[in-house]
Formats: C-alpha cells, structure tokens, sequence
C-alpha cells in the first residue's frame, strides 16, 4: 500500500477546483478520471474516493490540519497527509509532505471527534438544524448514515430487459450485483464499476438510480394509457422509470424552467427507448394553465435542500446555505399551489423531495392541505426515509387525491 505521485497530484488539482474555484465535485472526478489512459481500474478508483473522501472530511480534516479556507497548495498538502495519515499510507519523502506529524494527526483526530459538527464534518447551521427538526438522536444517526459513501443502484429498463437478464449480461462482465428485496427494478453492485462503459448502458437496458429515488414512481400508481405529467422532471431519472411503468402506452409530460436538462433527459429517453414523452419548458404560467384538471397522475419532485443525499453530494454540505434553505420552502409551497391545479378531479398526486427535514416534507403538505386548492384534495398516505434506517438515500413521498366533487 504505497501513493503514486501522479495520482495523488491529480488529487490536488481536484480538490483545488473544487473548494477553491467552486466546480461540483462529480463533474471534476469525472474529468480527473480521464487525465491518463494508461491508469488501470485501481488507479481511477483511488482518484475517485481520494477525492471524494476528502470532500466529505474536509472540515474535520482542515481542523486537524490547522489550515483555513480560502486553502493554498500547501493547505492541501496538509488536509491530504490528514487523510493519508488517517487511513495508514506509509507517508513517502516528498517534499510536500515533509515532517507530516503523524502521532499529532492522530492526537486531534481524537480530540476533535469529541464534537459531532467536527466528527461528522458539517458546518454548524447545518448541525443545529438538523437538531432542531429530527431531535438530537435521530440526527446523529442520520448524519452519521450520511457520511457513509453510497452504493451504486441500478433501475433495470423494463421496456427492454429483465433484472434477471441484466444480472446475467453484467455477470459476464465480472460486475456482479443482487436483487432488492422489495424493489423489484433495482440492482445493487457488490463493487463499484464503472457501469457507463458498458454496451448494456449504451443499449438502455438500466440507469443508475438510488433505490429509495426507484420508489417514487411506484407510489405514483400510473397505469399504462394514462396521461401523467412530472412537472420538475430534471435530467429524467423518475420521467424514465415512470414511462417503463407505463409501458410505453399514454401521455407522458416532462416539464422544467431549464431546456438544457430537458435536452438530456431526450438524449436518454432516445437510449431507453421511451417514446411516450413530450417535453414542455415552463417559461411562462400559460404553459401549466394549458394542462389544469387534466392529469391522471402528477409528480411534483420538488426542488429541496438535498439534505437526503449527502452521500451522493457530499460537496453540497459546503455549497449549502442556511438562507437557501428558507428560499426553497417558499419555492415548494408555490410549486404545490400551482402544479397541483393539473391533477384532474379523481387523480392522484405526488410530492417528493429528496431531503429529511420535517419543514420540507410533512409541514408543506399539512400547510397545503389548509389552502384553497389543497382543500380539494384528501391526504392518503406519506413515507419518510431516512439513510440510517433504510441505507441509501434519504427521501420523502407524500400521496394525495383530488376530490372527485369539488366543494
């Protein structure tokens, strides 16, 4: 067990970009990963989780490191012998490493643990809110869940292959996976591959989708022949499995305030072999007046802090701001108020965040429910997931019911 000097070099200029010039971590991996065609698998997966390890530490890692933000080179130098020291590398005798204390590092390390914002890595809003919403236990196990990096799920492509047979594909590709018990679209691989590369991705038999994200359309209830309008559809992953559930059959309407994501979401669609789906840009309040009362079905995966997916992000716990959090509440409420207006009388809706705060999740729907609209409409039932209890993402869902006389 020994470091690679290019390796680790590449680390650096990472986490430069990433806290320094405040590019999104997955993107700067992923570019990281491409820097030398000679690397073999344990080359780029040492990049990937150096990187992201020292994303996730950063702030327990800069303590023991005495350094402060913004971080010169020799600041991650200091943060990277933390880790290296941490994780039992051997520290070579390269000049940016030069007297690392290794009997310190380990002294703070213990030392700072002692304090759950230091131990867990987070800023201290982020610490107080979570105690404020969840409770202090809750909290601390869920913050710790969180800091537990995610496995990787995939969500087989029902309208072209089984779980069955993709199991087997991948299987010949030594990536070997297991079933979900309850989860009937979703694989777990038992290591981390990269998955993108194979011609089954390129085929569209699967996406990679977070096991706990696969539930959403699920509790959606569509039925194939429905028209079903997912008014923040994003990049797609939900739109995606829910025109699978819908095989293909019926109207499905893909809407977002960006064109660019809805761009993706055809390039993926064309590679899944969705054809079910019409996109529509929201860029003016015409275009969700056009569509009032005349869904079936309407998922409202509403923008949110994130705090659910940390795993996934762990850059977002330093991009994260108290003041966008108070922001994306009032954005929430509004999003329910006026997409809800589609669901026609006797459809059902879905709202989704993927965060674990009460004031995001239950509080929006309780306060929904006391509105003009949201009085037309009967609470059915709502499902809270937490990283700890279930090991992947945390997330909420919410289904409710337009009334079928309107009072």
């Amino acid at each position: 067990m020994r470091l690679h000097r290019n390796l680790v070099y590449t680390t650096i200029d990472a986490l430069n970009a990433i806290f320094n010039e405040g590019e999104y971590a997955d993107k700067v991996v992923a570019r990281s990963l491409k820097k030398d065609k000679r690397w073999g698998s344990s080359d780029r997966k040492f990049v990937a989780e150096t990187i992201y390890e020292i994303v996730r530490w950063k702030r327990l890692y800069g303590e023991i490191a005495e350094v402060k933000e913004p971080y010169d080179r020799d600041n991650l130098w200091r943060m990277f012998s933390v880790w290296a020291v941490l994780r039992g590398y051997p520290i070579p005798d390269w000049r940016q490493l030069e007297g690392t204390p290794e009997r310190k590092i380990k002294g703070r390390f213990d030392e700072l643990s002692k304090v759950r914002a230091l131990k867990e890595s987070i800023p201290d809003w982020m610490d107080e809110l979570g105690v404020k919403e969840l409770g202090e236990k809750v909290w601390a196990t869920e913050i710790a869940a969180q800091n537990q990096p995610a496995k990787v799920i995939l969500r087989v492509n029902t309208l072209k292959t089984t779980k069955e047979n993709l199991r087997a594909i991948l299987m010949d590709l030594n990536i070997e996976t297991e079933f979900l018990k309850n989860q009937p679209d979703a694989l777990v691989l038992k290591e981390r591959a990269n998955v993108f590369l194979t011609d089954a991705f390129k085929l569209g038999f699967f996406e990679v989708q977070d096991a706990n994200s696969q539930l959403v359309a699920h509790f959606l209830d569509v039925k194939p022949g429905m028209r079903v309008v997912d008014t923040c559809a994003g990049a797609g992953g939900k739109t995606l499995h829910i025109a699978s559930l819908m095989e293909n059959k019926g109207q499905l309407i893909a809407m977002d305030l960006y064109e660019s994501k809805l761009k993706q979401l055809k390039l993926r669609a064309k590679r899944d072999g969705a054809f079910n789906i019409e996109y529509r840009i929201i860029d003016s309040t015409k275009v969700i007046k056009k569509l009032h009362e005349r869904a079936d079905r309407v998922l409202i995966d509403a923008p949110c802090s994130g705090l659910g997916v940390l795993k996934r992000n762990p850059d977002s716990k330093w991009k994260l701001k108290p003041e966008f959090i108070d922001n994306i509440r009032k954005v929430q409420s509004e999003v329910l108020e006026s997409y809800s207006k589609i669901v026609k009388p006797g459809g059902k809706l879905v709202y989704a965040t993927c965060s674990i705060l009460p004031s995001e999740n239950q509080e929006q729907i309780a306060r929904f429910l006391t509105t003009d609209i949201g009085k037309q409409f009967n609470f059915i039932k709502d499902q809270k997931i937490l990283a700890s209890e279930s090991g992947f993402d945390g997330f909420y869902m919410a289904l409710l019911e337009r009334k079928e006389n309107k009072e």
